[in-house]
C-alpha cells in the first residue's frame, strides 16, 4: 500500500489562497490527493532548489505525475501530466548526504495552464479545480456506503492495513473526500489513480473508485483462496508423511512388510534375484529405502525409480557361454568372408587362446582399412562364432564424454552412457561389442570421449569401469570389445597403444568378382524381389561392373551397382516385358548407362616427361600422373596440382639430385639455365601429399630433360634422398592392387619394400613385373628402355 495517511489536523486554506503560479514538483510511482498527507524523500539538486524556494515564500507547491517511470531522470514538461494536486510543505529537514526529507498535505486539484521558462525548476501558471455534484444525493450516499462496505472487506485482508481504517471511512460524510481517501489507500496502478484525480465529478469519481475496490478485492480474494488451498496441500501431505512413518513403525515392530506398495515389493524381489555385486545392492537398497519414504506424486519419486530400473535390469551375472570350437569358427569366417586371410587367421588365434586360457585378458582388435571391406561384418561372425551376443555403437561425431560414461542424476533426464545402455540391451555381460569408426572420435568443452575410452578398451581397468549414473562399478573384463577405423593417424596415441591393429585392405578384381557372385547378387536378387531364375550375371557383366562403373578398394559401391541393375530387371518383370533375363556386358549400358572410368589409364603416357606413380588414400590405392614440360626462360621450377610441403619438397630434391650428377645421368647441365621447368599433378582439385612420389618425380624430369619416355605401362613409388637413396614407404599392398587394376604391368619399388610382397595376392605377383632397388641411378635405368 501507498505511504499516505490522513492528518490528525487538517490545514484549512481557502482557494483565494493558493497563487496563480507555483512550482512544479514532478512525482513517480504514488500519487498525492486532497487532504492527504504523503511524505517524500528528494535526492535531484533542482528539486532541493525548488523546496527551498518554497519554503522562503507560500510553501505550496504542485505535484504532477510523470509518465516516465524512473525516477533518476530529468522529467520535462511534455512527460507530464496536465492535472495533479496543490501541495503545502508541512515539515522539511535536510539530510547530511545532500537529500531532503518532506512532508506534504494535499490541498486542491489543479489544471496547468502554461508551463513557464526561467528557473532550474519546472514552474506553470495554474488553474484550481473545484468539486462538482458533491452534495450526499441519494446516488453519492449509495454509493458511497458500498464502497465503504467492500473497503472493510479490503482492510480484512490486507495485513497493510490497519482496522481503524474501514472505521475512518464509514464516519467520513463528504462524497469527494471518501472517494479520494479510500482511492489512496488501495493498492491500484498509479495511472489508475491519475484517472480518479482527474475527474472532477464526484459522482463519476465514486464510480470510478467503486470499480478499483471491486478490481483490488477481487485480487486479493483470489490470493486468499490460493494461500488456503496451497496451505491445506501442505498440511495434507504432512499428515500423510507422519502417518506413513507411523505406519512402517508399526509393521516393523510387527515384522510384516506385506503391505508394503506393490512397486517396492517388486524391486526388492528384483534385487534379490538378480544377484547384485555387494556395492550395488547396497546403492540399490539405499535408494529403495528413499522411495519407500516417497510420495508417488513427487519428481524425484521418478528419479528413483528410474535408477532402480537400471540397477536391477543390467546382466551382473547373466552371461553367455562360449562355443570355442575353433574348426566351427574357421568355417563361419570362410563363409561369411571371401579372401582377408590375415585378420582371418589372427582372429582365429586370438579365439584358440581363449579356449586354452578361460581368463585370458586378450588385446582389443581394431580393423583398419578403407570404407566396405568387411570390418563390421567380421566383428559379427565373432560374435557368430562364439555364440555371443553383438551390439554396435557407432562413434563417428561423438563428441561429448557422457556418451561413453554417462550423466550424472543431478541432470534433468539423466541416463547411464552408451557402454551400459548396450550392455543392458543385450541382456548379457560378455558380448562381443564393436565400437564402430573409432576413428572419427572428437573432443569438445563437453569433454574428450577418447580419453573415457581409455578406461573401457585397458582389460587392466575395464573389470571396474564407473559410469557416472550408475556410480557403481560394473565389469567390463569379459566382454570382447572390437573396434574399426578407416584411417590410424587421427586416433590418440594412448588410445590406440591399447589395441592391437589388423589391415583390412582392399580387394583384387578376382575377390571382387567371386565375392559379387557368391554374396552380394544373391543378397541383392532378394533384397529385390527377385529369383535366381528371373535374373542371371554373366562373368563378363560381373566384370565389366567392377573395371567400368567401380574404381574402390570396398565393395559397396559394386553392390549398389548391381541393385540398380536387379531394381531395372524387377521393373521389367513387373510390366510383363519380360519373365526372366540373363545380363551381359552389353546390356550394362540400359541400366547403368556409359562408363564411368576410364580404361587403361597407363596408356595415356604419350610423351616424354610423363610418369605414372603409386599413392595411398584412405579409401584405398590410387594412381597418380606426373607431368613435366619446359620452356624458355631460367626462373626456376614452377609447382602445381595442389601439392603439400611435403611433396613439394620431393620436387625440389629430385631437380637438385640431376643438376649434380648430370653427367652420370647423360643430362644436359645447362638445361635448366635456359628453361623454365613446370611441373603439374593432374586431379588438381584434390590436395595431394607425402614423400613416395619422389622417384615419380625423378624419372619425369629425368625424361622431360632427355626427351625420352618412360617405358609402357609402368609405374613406381618410393621417397629419395639427395644421397642419391631410395626409402621405403607404406601401403604397398594398396598401391599395387591399385596399379594392376589400371593396367599395369611393371612396378618399381622400394628395395627395403620387398618384404611387403608377402602381403600382394599371388596371382597378381604371377601377372606383374616388379623391381626393387635402392639407388636412385636405378630408378633411371628401370624407367626407361636402354
Amino acid at each position: 500500500m501507498d505511504d499516505v495517511r490522513h492528518p490528525s489536523a487538517t490545514t484549512t486554506i481557502s482557494t483565494n489562497d493558493i497563487p496563480g503560479t507555483i512550482p512544479i514538483l514532478p512525482i513517480v510511482d504514488t500519487n498525492l490527493f486532497p487532504k492527504m498527507v504523503l511524505p517524500l524523500v528528494l535526492i535531484q539538486k533542482e528539486a532541493i532548489d525548488l523546496i527551498d524556494e518554497a519554503m522562503a515564500g507560500s510553501r505550496m507547491l504542485g505535484l504532477l505525475l510523470s509518465r516516465r517511470p524512473d525516477p533518476d531522470s530529468k522529467h520535462t514538461a511534455d512527460d507530464l501530466y496536465r492535472i495533479g494536486t496543490v501541495a503545502m510543505i508541512l515539515k522539511m529537514s535536510k539530510m547530511e548526504d545532500e537529500k531532503a526529507q518532506l512532508l506534504i498535505q494535499g490541498l486542491n486539484r489543479f489544471k496547468v495552464t502554461r508551463f513557464l521558462r526561467g528557473k532550474p525548476y519546472l514552474q506553470a501558471k495554474i488553474a484550481v479545480m473545484a468539486s462538482k455534484n458533491g452534495n450526499r444525493n441519494i446516488e453519492n450516499r449509495a454509493l458511497m456506503a458500498n464502497i465503504a462496505e467492500q473497503y472493510e472487506k479490503i482492510v480484512n485482508l490486507s495485513p497493510g492495513l490497519p482496522n481503524e481504517m474501514a472505521q475512518m471511512i464509514k464516519s467520513l460524510q463528504e462524497p469527494n473526500v471518501l472517494a479520494d481517501m479510500v482511492a489512496s489507500t488501495i493498492n491500484a496502478p498509479v495511472k489508475e489513480k491519475q484517472k480518479v484525480i482527474e475527474l472532477i465529478d464526484v459522482t463519476k469519481r465514486l464510480k470510478k473508485v467503486t470499480r478499483l475496490v471491486n478490481d483490488q478485492l477481487e485480487i486479493l480474494e483470489m490470493g486468499s483462496k490460493i494461500q488456503n488451498q496451497v496451505k491445506e496441500d501442505m498440511n495434507k501431505q504432512q499428515r500423510e508423511y507422519y502417518l506413513r512413518q507411523q505406519l512402517k513403525a508399526i509393521r516393523e515392530e510387527l515384522g510384516d512388510t506385506q503391505d508394503e506398495p506393490v512397486e517396492i515389493r517388486e524391486y526388492r524381489a528384483l534385487i534379490k534375484k538378480n544377484y547384485l555385486p555387494d556395492e550395488a545392492r547396497k546403492e540399490a537398497e539405499r535408494e529403495l529405502q528413499r522411495l519407500s519414504r516417497m510420495h508417488p506424486s513427487s519428481s524425484e519419486y521418478v528419479v528413483a525409480s528410474s535408477y532402480l530400473d537400471w540397477l536391477t535390469s543390467l546382466p551382473w551375472k547373466k552371461a553367455s557361454k562360449d562355443m570355442l570350437d575353433i574348426k566351427s569358427a574357421r568355417r563361419i569366417l570362410n563363409q561369411d568372408h571371401h579372401g582377408l586371410e590375415k585378420p582371418k587367421k589372427r582372429i582365429l588365434e586370438y579365439l584358440a587362446v581363449r579356449k586354452l586360457k578361460k581368463d585370458s585378458k586378450g588385446p582389443i582388435l581394431c580393423f583398419a582399412g578403407p570404407p566396405g571391406t568387411g570390418k563390421t561384418s567380421l566383428g559379427r561372425s565373432i560374435a557368430k562364432a562364439l555364440g555371443r551376443e553383438f551390439v554396435r555403437i557407432s562413434l563417428g561425431g561423438v563428441r561429448d564424454e557422457a556418451e561413453i560414461r554417462g550423466h550424472r542424476r543431478t541432470y534433468v533426464g539423466a541416463l547411464p552412457g552408451r557402454i551400459i545402455q548396450n550392455i543392458r540391451k543385450a541382456g548379457r555381460k560378455n558380448p562381443v561389442f564393436m565400437l564402430d569408426e573409432i576413428d572419427k572420435v572428437d573432443s569438445s568443452y563437453h569433454g574428450d570421449p577418447s580419453s573415457a575410452l581409455l578406461e573401457v578398451l585397458d582389460p587392466e581397468q575395464n573389470y571396474s569401469f564407473t559410469d557416472h549414473y550408475l556410480d557403481v562399478s560394473f565389469d567390463l573384463s569379459d566382454v570382447i570389445f572390437l573396434t574399426t577405423a578407416n584411417v590410424l593417424h587421427t586416433i590418440p596415441g594412448p588410445l590406440r597403444d591399447r589395441m592391437e591393429v589388423l589391415e583390412l585392405n582392399g580387394y583384387t578384381e578376382d575377390e571382387k568378382q567371386k565375392i559379387a557372385t557368391r554374396y552380394l547378387i544373391p543378397r541383392q536378387r532378394e533384397a529385390n524381389g527377385l529369383t535366381a531364375g528371373q535374373i542371371r550375371f554373366t562373368a563378363g557383366a560381373v566384370k565389366k561392373i567392377i573395371t567400368g562403373y567401380t574404381r574402390e578398394s570396398g565393395l559397396r559401391n559394386l553392390e549398389r551397382q548391381i541393385g540398380t541393375v536387379c531394381r531395372g530387371v524387377a521393373a521389367k518383370i513387373a510390366e510383363e516385358q519380360v519373365t526372366h533375363l540373363v545380363i551381359r556386358k552389353e546390356d550394362l549400358h540400359e541400366y547403368l548407362g556409359p562408363d564411368q572410368n576410364m580404361p587403361d589409364l597407363a596408356l595415356r603416357i604419350t610423351s616424354p616427361g610423363v610418369v605414372v606413380g603409386l599413392a595411398w588414400t584412405p579409401v584405398g590405392g590410387e594412381i597418380l600422373f606426373v607431368e613435366a614440360v619446359a620452356m624458355k626462360g631460367g626462373k626456376g621450377m614452377t609447382l602445381t596440382g595442389q601439392l603439400g610441403d611435403i611433396m613439394k619438397e620431393s620436387a625440389t630434391t629430385a631437380l637438385s639430385f640431376i643438376r649434380s650428377h648430370a653427367e652420370v645421368l647423360g643430362v644436359d647441365d645447362t638445361f635448366f639455365d635456359t628453361h623454365d621447368v613446370h611441373v603439374h599433378v593432374p586431379a588438381g582439385s584434390i590436395p595431394k601429399d607425402g614423400p613416395s612420389a619422389g622417384v615419380t618425380m625423378l624419372a619425369a624430369l629425368v625424361s622431360l630433360v632427355t626427351g625420352k619416355k618412360v617405358r609402357s605401362r609402368l609405374a613406381m613409388t618410393g621417397e629419395i634422398t639427395l644421397r642419391g637413396e631410395v626409402l621405403p614407404v607404406g601401403g604397398v599392398k594398396e598401391k599395387i592392387i591399385a596399379a594392376h587394376r589400371a593396367g599395369i604391368r611393371s612396378v618399381v619399388l622400394p628395395l627395403w619394400n620387398k618384404k611387403d610382397m608377402e602381403d600382394v595376392p599371388r596371382h597378381i605377383q604371377d601377372r606383374m613385373n616388379f623391381s626393387f632397388t635402392d639407388k636412385m641411378e636405378d630408378v633411371i635405368f628401370h624407367a626407361f628402355d636402354p
